[in-house]
């Protein structure tokens, strides 16, 4: 798991390094700064929502292992459903 970590903040510093080096201004790593900023809350927000209101006793490796066992459930659920008469 720390290895993984310690892969994702090398990509990642090196990805801003590159974009900063081929623009090097102050807007553009401000705005680089923002996005980065932005989608790791929308991720931390993502799993917010689906630890606590999807299925709170069920313990998620990600995003699509989420997706995945919510669409198990519905599935489930449509199937169980009784017929309409």
């Amino acid at each position: 798991m720390l290895v993984k970590a310690v892969g994702f903040v090398i990509i990642g510093v090196m990805s801003c390094g590159l974009i900063l080096m081929a623009a090097p201004r102050w807007d553009i790593a401000a705005f680089l700064a923002l996005a980065i900023w932005a989608f790791a809350r929308a991720y931390y927000f993502a799993f917010y929502v689906i630890e606590h209101y999807a299925d709170p006793g069920y313990s998620y490796d990600g995003l699509i292992s989420a997706i995945r066992h919510l669409r198990k459930i519905r599935k489930d659920t449509i199937r169980n459903r009784p017929e309409r008469s």
